[in-house]
């Protein structure tokens, strides 16, 4: 008896799983509308135009934050010596409630600046709102009552780490 080789038999087979079947499938290559973008449209930046009637109320704000700023770097000076002869002693004593009543008049102090940031916000938003595009003198002015604000904040509670 002769032996005949598996290897034909096993290589027809194996080329058979290769053939196409009879169907009408559908291509896995992209389709048309998988080729669009879904990127926004890069359009024109827009630019604000002039406005004197905005101009003088952010100058006007302006102005108010500025003086509220001279108003509590005013109440720092007068709070710092009350604080700084505090440093040290124990709650409850006399130096130390002196200490508090001036941290307390600072905050107050600091609340000035609230109203005309708030204003200032107000316009930004209310522009915003209107898809108005950014108003630079506005942005500057929000950007520096902010960093105002944030410095009267550390300014009292650098005092207030000083009686600890």
């Amino acid at each position: 008896m002769t032996r005949t080789s598996p290897t034909p038999v096993l290589f027809a087979a194996l080329l058979s799983a290769c053939a196409a079947p009879a169907g009408d499938y559908p291509s896995l290559l992209p389709r048309p509308i998988e080729k669009i973008s879904l990127a926004e449209p890069v359009g024109p930046v827009p630019v604000a135009t002039p406005d004197a009637g905005l101009d003088a109320k952010v100058a006007g704000l302006s102005r108010d934050v500025a003086g509220a700023t001279r108003a509590f770097d005013t109440a720092v000076a007068r709070a710092r010596p009350t604080v700084q002869a505090a440093k040290g002693t124990g709650e409850g004593s006399e130096r130390w409630l002196g200490a508090q009543v001036a941290l307390a008049e600072l905050d107050v102090a600091r609340t000035a600046i609230d109203a005309p940031l708030g204003d200032l916000e107000r316009l930004a938003i209310d522009r915003a709102a209107a898809g108005a595009p950014p108003y630079p003198a506005l942005d500057t002015a929000v950007a520096q009552a902010n960093a105002a604000a944030a410095a009267q904040r550390t300014a009292i509670a650098t005092l207030n780490a000083t009686l600890r």
